[in-house]
């Protein structure tokens, strides 16, 4: 019996230490992924509030996917001068 205890103790911290560190880096993304679809809707908002089959102003999917896989690279940050910002 105690045996078995050691085993499964054992494999509840390795666990535990593997699954902590990804569980910050996750929590990082998303909080990078919330910013940039802030500043998304910034930049382009939509037509119609709450309807995002209506569409855009000022951009179409490509840009506007474009603008936020840009944003996500550089971690969060818009570049003030991007030729996808429409609004500057």
């Amino acid at each position: 019996m105690s045996a078995r205890i050691k085993f499964w103790s054992v494999i509840l911290v390795s666990v535990c230490i593997t699954v902590a560190p990804m569980t910050n880096a996750l929590a990082g993304r998303a909080e990078v992924a919330r910013r940039c679809n802030a500043l998304t809707a910034k930049a382009y908002p939509p037509l119609v509030p709450g309807n995002p089959a209506a569409g855009r102003a000022g951009g179409n999917g490509h840009s506007v996917r474009k603008f936020f896989n840009r944003c996500v690279a550089n971690g969060g940050h818009v570049h003030k001068h991007s030729s996808d910002n429409p609004s500057g």
